[in-house]
């Protein structure tokens, strides 16, 4: 596990050296057709973990205007800026995600749960929890391969993920993903909980 201060210094020199596999471009399909059915552009809306956010550009320019980005290194922010020049500076947030404290409608996890340490899990879950208004989701995608200390990322399994999220969230999906690109394709589990 990297001690406290070390996340930051990680990430920022994987962008510096340009290792961002995970880094495809454009928004993955599954979210991408979520968000599609979304139809509240009022929603608060946070994409942690956000790395160059191309779901939170999609989402702004589809209307949702109180989308906040949030990352622990300031270079993908610094991308993001600069690609999408009339997005509120206010709304790009270089912080840890667990010292962060407001509240959102929604949190869209794009595989940032499996960037983390897993010892960070359960603490991931009570944060979400706090981080979303009553009868806030949380809506995104989890790696869906054994565990593994090889990481990040890390993997895991749908059992295990229940676990983890039914002490604070309402499992309404979590499957299996269909339309994952074919790079990932049986390496996603789409999932949709409620907060309790």
């Amino acid at each position: 596990m990297m001690k406290e201060g070390q996340e930051k210094d990680y990430w920022t020199t994987r962008y510096k050296e340009s290792k961002t596999g995970w880094d495809i471009g454009y928004p993955s399909t599954p979210l991408k057709e979520y968000i599609d059915q979304l139809t509240d552009k009022t929603l608060k809306i946070l994409i942690p973990g956000a790395g160059n956010a191309y779901e939170a550009e999609y989402l702004y320019n589809q209307g949702f205007e109180h989308v906040y980005v949030l990352d622990i290194s300031e270079l993908p922010l610094q991308a993001f800026a600069a690609r999408n020049p009339d997005f509120p500076k206010e709304q790009l947030v270089q912080a840890n995600f667990f010292d962060i404290n407001d509240t959102f409608d929604l949190v869209v996890e794009q595989t940032f749960f499996c960037a983390l340490d897993p010892s960070l899990r359960p603490a991931y879950v009570k944060k979400m929890n706090q981080l979303l208004k009553p009868e806030g989701k949380l809506v995104g995608l989890l790696f869906n391969f054994p565990l593994t200390d090889q990481g990040p990322p890390y993997g895991g399994t749908l059992a295990r993920y229940q676990n983890y999220f039914s002490t604070d969230f309402d499992i309404l999906i979590m499957e299996p993903s269909y339309n994952s690109i074919e790079s990932r394709a049986g390496l996603e589990l789409f999932f949709m909980t409620r907060k309790k």
